[in-house]
């Protein structure tokens, strides 16, 4: 009676096979970079937008390769969204500054017709 072969295991250890740790430290030091955007539209009007980011590597080693989107991501990172409200608060005070002045303008022309009358 024949016993048909093993197939070879492809996970087993042997010693030429590198382990979880090594593979872990590799991909750390290296990095792994993962990124994209799915955007639905209907009439070019934004329905949908989902981001996706995935590193897998140590933070020095994205910096190093110009990874650091997440210091800009006011949803990631206070100082992101700190200039993100300091930038916004600017733009509205700019705009009530200029509609205080319309105001005041339409109200002097008011008083200048009264006065004619």
């Amino acid at each position: 009676m024949t016993v048909p072969g093993r197939l070879s295991d492809p996970y087993a250890s042997d010693g030429g096979s590198a382990n979880l740790a090594d593979i872990l430290e590799r991909v750390l030091d290296k990095g792994i970079v993962i990124a994209g955007d799915i955007r639905i539209n209907l009439l070019d009007i934004e329905l949908l937008t989902i981001k996706l980011r995935l590193i897998v590597a140590s933070l020095d080693k994205a910096k190093e390769m110009g990874i650091d989107w997440w210091e800009d991501d006011p949803a990631l990172s206070g100082a992101a969204r700190r200039r993100e409200l300091s930038r916004e608060n600017e733009q509205l005070q700019a705009r009530i500054a200029e509609l205080e002045s319309r105001h005041d303008d339409s109200r002097d022309a008011h008083a200048e017709v009264v006065r004619d009358e």
